[in-house]
């Protein structure tokens, strides 16, 4: 991990970005630590770092105001990384058919999605070595955000995920779905009920499979954007009691 830039934030939070390999990232860290703290991994859709990093240092600063550190990943072939003919016509087939106003066929679904979560899920754990070898962070970790087919597979794999916030959304792979089967750490769930673009009734699905025995849906009137600071401030307090 290098780091190429630092600056202070309102309240004295710092934010550091760095390169992990071909890999551009953001930590955030609180004020001041008398210890290791915890780390939250902060996820977000294949938009780009710099599009979706108003909403990314909002939640950090959340983070860091709870006494945890904050951590972001560049997406494969999102922002600045090298583009991705596969994901971008995988892209254009699925605009495309949310244009038809028909379902999304689910080769269009795993095009879209599979290879995503295969190429980051291993870029999240490398970004989780890194990050937990730096005297300011000792764990536990949580994991919140999108895309969820992302944050399930991590929630499989990583043992060092003590909890997640997830965002909830439609277009899951049926392979995703099953593994949701074997997710075991709590788990809060954020649900825009009025979501253009999720298919509520398999986000109530994909839900009701989590294995967890600690699980909370936050369904919340509206659409895709439209998440209100309560129910972020909840996922807050979720990951405070379970991260402390």
């Amino acid at each position: 991990m290098h780091f190429t830039a630092e600056q202070r934030l309102d309240g004295g939070v710092l934010e550091r970005t760095f390169t992990l390999g071909e890999i551009p990232g953001i930590l955030w860290t609180p004020a001041s630590t008398s210890a290791p703290v915890p780390l939250i991994l902060l996820g977000h859709p294949p938009l780009g770092l710099r599009t979706m990093y108003p909403r990314l240092v909002d939640r950090a600063r959340r983070a860091a105001a709870d006494g945890f550190a904050a951590a972001t990943i560049e997406l494969p072939g999102s922002g600045d990384r090298p583009r991705w003919a596969a994901a971008e016509q995988a892209r254009a087939d699925l605009r495309r058919a949310v244009a038809a106003g028909g379902p999304v066929d689910d080769h269009v679904v795993d095009a879209l999605v599979l290879p995503l979560v295969e190429k980051s899920v291993p870029e999240w754990q490398a970004a989780l070595d890194a990050l937990l070898s730096l005297p300011e962070i000792g764990g536990p970790v949580g994991y919140s955000g999108g895309v969820i087919s992302i944050g399930i597979r991590l929630a499989v794999v990583e043992p060092r995920i003590s909890a997640a916030v997830l965002f909830a959304g439609s277009l899951v792979p049926a392979v995703l779905f099953e593994e949701a089967r074997r997710v075991t750490v709590p788990l809060h769930v954020l649900l825009q009920w009025d979501d253009e673009g999720n298919d509520r009734r398999a986000a109530l699905d994909l839900f009701d499979a989590f294995g967890s025995e600690e699980k909370t849906l936050h369904a919340t009137m509206g659409g895709h954007t439209g998440v209100p600071q309560f129910a972020g401030e909840s996922a807050a307090r979720f990951l405070a009691r379970h991260l402390k």
